[in-house]
């Protein structure tokens, strides 16, 4: 399977040393390349990569801005935040407008390209200790009084699917914990994102911090 990258920063030695890892796995192309969010979301129209590896600090326009404008794109790739900051507010913020999941940037390449297969096939990433101190230091100053009419759409066994997904928990996980198939599970997590408008698991962690059905310091990630 090819996968098609386009690769977003705007220091040109970053976007060299991405692009010599990627090249050593014959399954990723990359199509494109741009040094700031402006350029990210023109060439996203043009190339129609599968994957966005997609810096946050930039002029003209930044990540979080592409990444949303990406996002409520109808071509939307999957976006992959690479960042030197683990707990900055824009990453959080990238989560939250849709973005699959992040990395940092002192990540071994192995694990780039394990991150980049693994946003292409549908999955979404995430650093679980890291992930977890960003959603947790960013709720705490935004707290969220009253939950959403929409969680009441859920079932209880969706619900604690939810949790679950939110303490950080796979899918196989969830199923040995509940007594139940993967396949059992894997149906459950499409009902609850399908039900609460949501991409994929970062969103639906974000999702149950902000609303309180998980609260800072629960998690076990």
């Amino acid at each position: 399977m090819s996968i098609d990258v386009l690769i977003v920063d705007d220091q040109a030695l970053m976007r060299a040393g991405f692009r010599t890892i990627l090249e050593a796995d014959p399954e990723l192309h990359i199509v494109a390349e741009a040094n700031d969010g402006a350029q990210a979301v023109e060439a996203t129209r043009r190339s129609k990569p599968d994957v966005v590896l997609m810096d946050i600090r930039m002029p003209v326009m930044d990540g979080l801005e592409a990444t949303r404008r990406l996002v409520a794109a109808n071509d939307r790739p999957r976006v992959l935040i690479l960042t030197t900051f683990d707990l900055d507010e824009y990453v959080y913020d990238a989560l939250a407008a849709g973005a699959s999941g992040f990395l940092l940037k002192d990540v071994a390449p192995e694990q780039l390209l394990a991150g980049i297969h693994t946003i292409a096939a549908g999955d979404s990433l995430l650093s679980p200790v890291v992930t977890r101190r960003l959603i947790e230091s960013f709720v705490r100053h935004h707290p969220r009084t009253q939950p959403p009419p929409v969680l009441e759409e859920l079932t209880a066994r969706e619900l604690e699917i939810l949790e679950l997904i939110a303490r950080g928990l796979s899918n196989t996980e969830i199923a040995e914990q509940l007594i139940v198939s993967n396949a059992t599970v894997k149906t459950h997590v499409a009902r609850v994102l399908l039900k609460l408008g949501l991409r994929d698991r970062v969103q639906a962690i974000v999702f149950a911090y902000e609303t309180g059905v998980i609260r800072p310091g629960t998690a076990h990630l």
